[in-house]
């Protein structure tokens, strides 16, 4: 039976591949980022630039994970959801999802706009207080047109696979750098925190806020940004915190 008011805590967070920096100063960051997701002691955590496995960085890097990063990642007691967005010519990179509620089923659409870009959606459906939950994870593309594309593909990807009645989050990287989705993300009944502009990049100095969490049926109550030294070296994303209700 669902309290009158049961809350969620929904985490995104861009993850930059689990490593920082360039050349000689590249280093491996996804130990810390284990640690990180962990002290969030979230619902669900939905990951974007996830890598499945790398050739390359396993060679250079002592201390890469033997299993992929969202598996290396989830917290005990947590199910982890990976799907590959991008193949690479030393591995592949994707989305994926821990959740902390069971998993029903999961699936992946395809919304790549051209081929210097490849993109897709992760859906995850959880049983959540004894009722469906649905979560997608989207990373758009990097050209504003691509990404009104990419929302109308969404739109009929939720109206074909998310029964209308049952709860939906969208949450993700966006790319969004003028809040210009905002509009088309209503049209399809998803709504964001009213007046909250949480920058998320770059993590030094955090001006733009590219990382959104939208919902359909559940109320956004609060969102955060983690701040400090300690955030802006794990990737070049910060994280975006959300308390969500059911009505």
């Amino acid at each position: 039976m669902m309290t009158a008011m049961a809350t969620l805590r929904v985490v995104t967070y861009n993850i930059h591949k689990g490593v920082q920096g360039l050349g000689p100063a590249r280093r491996l960051e996804i130990h810390n980022l284990m640690q990180a997701v962990q002290g969030f002691d979230a619902d669900i955590v939905c990951l974007q630039e996830v890598r499945g496995f790398n050739r390359k960085m396993q060679r250079h890097f002592a201390h890469w994970p033997e299993v992929g990063q969202a598996r290396y990642l989830a917290p005990p007691g947590y199910e982890a959801v990976y799907r590959t967005n991008a193949v690479t010519r030393h591995g592949e990179h994707g989305n994926a999802l821990l959740a902390r509620w069971p998993v029903l089923g999961h699936g992946h659409h395809d919304v790549s706009d051209h081929r210097f870009e490849q993109r897709g959606l992760l859906h995850v459906c959880l049983q959540v207080h004894e009722r469906p939950l649905h979560v997608v994870v989207v990373h758009l593309g990097l050209i504003h047109a691509s990404r009104e594309r990419q929302v109308q593909q969404l739109g009929a990807f939720v109206a074909r696979e998310v029964p209308p009645d049952e709860a939906l989050v969208v949450a993700g990287d966006f790319n969004d750098w003028g809040q210009r989705l905002h509009q088309a993300m209503a049209a399809l009944g998803l709504h964001t925190f009213e007046g909250i502009r949480d920058a998320t990049y770059p993590a030094r100095l955090p001006l733009l806020h590219l990382d959104r969490i939208y919902a359909r049926g559940l109320r956004p109550l609060s969102a955060h940004v983690p701040h400090g030294p300690q955030w802006a070296r794990l990737s070049d994303h910060l994280p975006l915190v959300a308390e969500l209700a059911y009505a």
